[in-house]
């Protein structure tokens, strides 16, 4: 079994880094497998991994058999990401290990428990969605705008002003900082 390591923290201070990696190392040398590629990511859970594609990356190309983390949480940005990630592994026959809850996709039982995930993952969506759309209908009903500001609108005499000038849609979008469409859509 051709193994990759991950380990991540989310800030440099945190010092558990050294002890994913020598949990993880311990783990993958124990069982003889050989250690293909080993990634560490320091960011928090929202911003990119780098190292985390790059490993993905490595399974799509069938350059490992098994993926293994300390925890689950160092893997996935929420449950929705830990399924998808954790499907797409599956699918693509890459076995996934967290040594902290014992979790073993390369064994029925570790498959059984990844639907479960994936069915707990569709749960916290629907739950996103309702809050979502209740927050909006509480906005609308208190006559508070809601969504994506209008960026136009607080440039608007700026965008006037250049156009009176005879300066082009393009160059107007390119000085103010704001989309070409926006422009037209203002000057009609």
């Amino acid at each position: 079994m051709r193994v990759g390591l991950y380990a991540r923290v989310s800030t440099h201070d945190q010092h558990t880094l050294a002890l994913q990696c020598e949990a993880i190392q311990t783990y993958a040398t124990t069982r003889g497998w050989p250690i293909v590629r080993h990634v560490e990511d320091i960011s928090s859970g929202v911003r990119e991994r780098p190292q985390r594609d790059a490993l993905l990356h490595a399974a799509r190309r069938r350059e490992l058999d098994v993926i293994v983390v300390w925890r689950l949480d160092r893997w996935g940005r929420s449950l929705a990401d830990l399924a998808g990630t954790l499907a797409e592994l599956s699918a693509l026959g890459v076995g996934f290990i967290s040594l902290t809850e014992a979790m073993d996709l390369t064994t029925p039982t570790g498959r059984a428990l990844a639907g479960l995930l994936a069915v707990f993952a569709e749960f916290e969506r629907e739950v996103l969605r309702e809050r979502i759309k209740a927050g909006i209908a509480h906005a609308r009903q208190a006559g508070r705008p809601h969504g994506r500001p209008r960026t136009v609108a607080q440039h608007a005499a700026r965008i006037q002003r250049l156009a009176a000038q005879g300066v082009s849609k393009a160059e107007i979008a390119r000085r103010v900082g704001i989309g070409r469409t926006s422009v037209r859509r203002l000057l009609g």
